[in-house]
């Protein structure tokens, strides 16, 4: 099973490394993690997708929440949350494969932000199944090269995670 947690942390020197490395101590595979500062430059927020069962997904959030400079962790239902990812990727542009990345980026409301002459980059962003779905797409046109940025989530409605 698939969860998303967020985790509400001070924005200070060695968190992320202790939020991370309790994982693989607890020998749990983290599949996309990403962090950035809050409207409050104090604190940061940090997103976390991880495969798990009802147990492993109760001591992740048990564990995390024991971590120093942790202030709140809630686990974000896919049904009451938003969730968007980011996806840069570079394929590659010859005349027969053109056409096609052209019309993949329209029907994804992708945006082309680089073109050269044997390569187009192209920028999409949605739910991690949009972008998976356009991987697929883009494989046998030629990847070059891709950069994934993780899942950032909110839950819907006026909650927020904060600890205010």
């Amino acid at each position: 099973m698939r969860n998303v947690i967020a985790v509400y942390v001070e924005n200070k020197y060695g968190v992320l490394a202790r939020v991370a490395g309790l994982f693989m101590r607890r020998g749990f595979n983290i599949d996309s993690l990403t962090v950035g500062e809050t409207d409050d430059p104090a604190y940061s927020r940090i997103t976390i997708t991880m495969q798990g069962d009802e147990y492993e997904r109760h001591q992740v959030i048990n564990q995390v929440n024991k971590l120093h400079n942790v202030k709140k962790v809630k686990l974000l239902d896919a049904e009451s949350s938003v969730e968007r990812e980011l996806l840069l990727v570079k394929v590659k542009n010859t005349p027969d494969t053109r056409g096609e990345i052209m019309a993949a980026a329209e029907i994804f409301r992708a945006k082309v932000i680089n073109y050269t002459v044997d390569s187009l980059c192209v920028e999409v962003t949605g739910e991690p199944s949009k972008i998976k779905a356009f991987i697929e797409v883009m494989k046998p046109l030629g990847i070059i090269e891709m950069c994934r940025t993780g899942v950032v989530a909110l839950e819907r409605g006026g909650t927020i995670l904060e600890n205010k």
